[in-house]
C-alpha cells in the first residue's frame, strides 16, 4: 500500500529544487502509517506527486528523498543501479597503482541517504545513518560483493547520527571475513596501517588524500607541527618529502601507536619525528611557554560545529586554536588549517581566521584553499555536502 506524506502549503519550494531533506515541521500530514525506514510517496497539500523517500518519524529529516519520477520504482533494482553508479564513477581512482583506499559511496551525494562506504584495500568499511538504509542493507551488501568482491565487509554504524534515527549502534562483520588488526593501504604512493575495527570513523580519513600531498610540497627542509594528528597523514607525508624535523600531537594513545607504526612501515627516518600524546590546545600552549617554534603548522581539529545552532561556539574554538598556531610560527611561516564542520562555509571560516590573526597580532596571507576529493562530491542541490575547508596561510 502506497502511503502518502502531504506538505504544508508552500513548503515544496525546496523539494522541486532536488534537495533530499524534508525535514518534520514541513509535514502537515500522513495517510497511512509507515513504520521507520519504509518508503513513502511526498506530495504537496493538493496530493500532487512531490518525490518518493524514506520515512522516519525519529528524525528531525522525516523525509530523506531519492527519487523524484513518480513512475520509477524505487524497488532492489533501483539501489543496485545507485551502488554501481558510484562506484563506477570511481574506476579511474579504483584504477590507480599508488592508492587502494578511497570512498565508494558518499550518502546523500551518491543518492543513497545516510549510507557510506569506504575502500581499504581488500575491505570496506561501511556506516548506516538512516533507518530507510538499513532495511536494505542486504541488497547493498550484495552488489558490493558483486562489484568488489571484497575479503570483508564491517560495519562501523556506531555514529552518534544512528541515535537521531532511533537506532543503536551497530559494529561487525557484515560479509567475508574480520579485517586484521592493522590493514595495509596505499595513498599518494605511502603505506598506512589502518585499524579499521578500532578506529576512528569508518577508520580512515581518505578524505585528506589530495590536501596531505598538496602541503607535503611546503615542508622539505622545514620544521613541521602536526597537530590532531592522528595516524600520521601529514605527518607522514611531510617526512617523504624531506622535512627537517615533524612533531605530531594527538590525544588518542592507539593513533599515537598506529602512527609509530607507520613511520616504521615506510622506513621514514624516526630520528627526524617527536610524537606526543596530549590535548593539543594544552600542548600548543606548552609549547608556546617553552618558546618553541615551527615553520610549518597543521590544524585538522574533529567536527566543532555539528549543527548551525553551534555555530557560535565552534567559531571561538577555531579561532583560539588558530590563534595558538599563529603564535607558535617563525615570521613567514605557513598554517594550514582545516574545518571539517559543514555548518561553517569558507567565507566564515575566513572570517574566523581573520579574527585569530587580530587577536595574535599578526598580518596573515591566504595563499591556498584546500577541499575535499573528487570521491567526496558535493550535490548540487544538497550543499551541506561540502564539508571539508581548509585555507594554506603564510603568517607575518
Amino acid at each position: 500500500m502506497i502511503i502518502n506524506v502531504l506538505l504544508k502549503k508552500g513548503k515544496e519550494k525546496a523539494v522541486l529544487q532536488r534537495h533530499p531533506w524534508v525535514f518534520s515541521g514541513a509535514i502537515e500530514k500522513l495517510k497511512g502509517n509507515p513504520a521507520n525506514g519504509d518508503i513513502v510517496r511526498l506530495a504537496d497539500i493538493k496530493g500532487q506527486f512531490l518525490a518518493w523517500g524514506f520515512y522516519n518519524d525519529q528524525s528531525r529529516v522525516a523525509v530523506r528523498l531519492l527519487e523524484w519520477d513518480e513512475n520509477t520504482a524505487v524497488d532492489d533494482n533501483w539501489f543496485r543501479a545507485k551502488v554501481k553508479q558510484a562506484v563506477d564513477s570511481r574506476a579511474h581512482l579504483l584504477a590507480d597503482k599508488t592508492t587502494d583506499t578511497c570512498r565508494l559511496i558518499f550518502s546523500e551525494a551518491d543518492y543513497l541517504p545516510g549510507l557510506i562506504v569506504d575502500k581499504y584495500a581488500d575491505y570496506l568499511s561501511v556506516q548506516v545513518l538512516t533507518s530507510g538504509m538499513e532495511k536494505r542493507m542486504s541488497v547493498i551488501i550484495d552488489e558490493l560483493q558483486k562489484l568488489l568482491n571484497p575479503k570483508g565487509i564491517f560495519d562501523k554504524s556506531d555514529a552518534g547520527a544512528r541515535a537521531h534515527e532511533g537506532m543503536e549502534a551497530s559494529h561487525g562483520v557484515l560479509a567475508g571475513e574480520a579485517p586484521p588488526e592493522l590493514v595495509e593501504v596505499k595513498e599518494n604512493g605511502i603505506t598506512y596501517g589502518i585499524n579499521i575495527a578500532e578506529g576512528q570513523k569508518s577508520g580512515f580519513y581518505c578524505d585528506q588524500r589530495d590536501n596531505r600531498r598538496i602541503l607535503a610540497g611546503f615542508a622539505a627542509g622545514k620544521s613541521v607541527l602536526d597537530c590532531f594528528c592522528y595516524t600520521g597523514g601529514f605527518t607522514l607525508n611531510s617526512l617523504h618529502q624531506g622535512a627537517a624535523s615533524v612533531t605530531s600531537v594527538d590525544s588518542s594513545a592507539l593513533a599515537i601507536d598506529t602512527l609509530k607504526k607507520n613511520i616504521a612501515l615506510n622506513n621514514l627516518p624516526a630520528d627526524k619525528h617527536r610524537a606526543i600524546q596530549s590535548d593539543v590546545n594544552k600542548q600548543l600552549r606548552a609549547f608556546r611557554e617553552a618558546r618553541e617554534t615551527f615553520d610549518v603548522i597543521v590544524l585538522d581539529p574533529p567536527k566543532y560545529a555539528p549543527s548551525r545552532s553551534a555555530l557560535d561556539r565552534a567559531a571561538r574554538a577555531y579561532k583560539d586554536l588558530n590563534r595558538l598556531g599563529m603564535l607558535l610560527l617563525n615570521r613567514g611561516g605557513l598554517l594550514a588549517t582545516y574545518s571539517c564542520s559543514g555548518a561553517m562555509d569558507m567565507e566564515a571560516f575566513k572570517q574566523v581566521l581573520a579574527w585569530a590573526a587580530l587577536d595574535a597580532g599578526k598580518q596573515v596571507q591566504f595563499i591556498y584553499q584546500f577541499c575535499q576529493p573528487e570521491d567526496h562530491p558535493v550535490r548540487s542541490s544538497f550543499p551541506e555536502g561540502e564539508y571539508l575547508k581548509g585555507l594554506l596561510c603564510r603568517v607575518f
